[in-house]
């Protein structure tokens, strides 16, 4: 089912980014730098939300598809990537720890997509460390965003960076724990 309402809810979130990397490039004398910032966590937490109501109403509706089922991971991480992109080139994170977040999606993503032709993607099905890591990297990313003062004397950038470093030890923490799970699989199939 290409179009039915959870796909279609997905493609609302991949539809969204245009607007959201537009909000952070509009000229400053257009749209004032806290402006811009609370929109981007709007459009951020938006995309979020269709993340979750897309899963929801397609167990709920009964209306999972093979399509969903490769567009939503699909668009969960473009979401994610443009997002830390965004947060680099803005100077509110480090290139290296997008570059390991970055990485560590690609490969994963590569090694689902393996196991799943090989017939054995429960083997590297997702487990409380890769949705802490996914957790963390939110957190990380919606403070980087914001960027406005939370709490008088704590800075939004040294906070929002610490929850960025967390989230790469989790990432390749996550990375590990799924390489180790397909580990069997993989010496399987190189001695076959």
């Amino acid at each position: 089912m290409f179009f039915n309402i959870p796909n279609s809810l997905t493609w609302l979130r991949i539809a969204l980014l245009p607007a959201f990397i537009a909000v952070f490039y509009i000229p400053s004398d257009s749209l004032s730098i806290e402006v811009r910032n609370i929109t981007g966590v709007l459009l951020f937490v938006m995309a979020g939300l269709t993340d979750w109501l897309d899963g929801f109403l397609a167990r709920k509706l009964q209306q999972s598809s093979a399509f969903g089922a490769f567009l939503d991971p699909v668009a969960d991480k473009c979401v994610i990537v443009v997002a830390l992109i965004l947060l680099v080139d803005f100077g509110r994170t480090n290139a290296i720890l997008a570059m390991i977040i970055i990485s560590r999606e690609i490969a994963v993503s590569a090694l689902r997509e393996w196991m799943a032709e090989i017939g054995r993607r429960n083997s590297v099905a997702v487990n409380w460390i890769g949705k802490f890591k996914t957790g963390m990297q939110i957190a990380a990313i919606l403070v980087l965003l914001w960027a406005n003062p939370l709490i008088p004397h704590l800075s939004t950038l040294w906070l929002g960076n610490v929850l960025m470093w967390i989230a790469a030890i989790l990432t390749i923490w996550s990375m590990l724990y799924y390489l180790n799970m397909a580990m069997g699989e993989l010496f399987e199939q190189e001695n076959k």
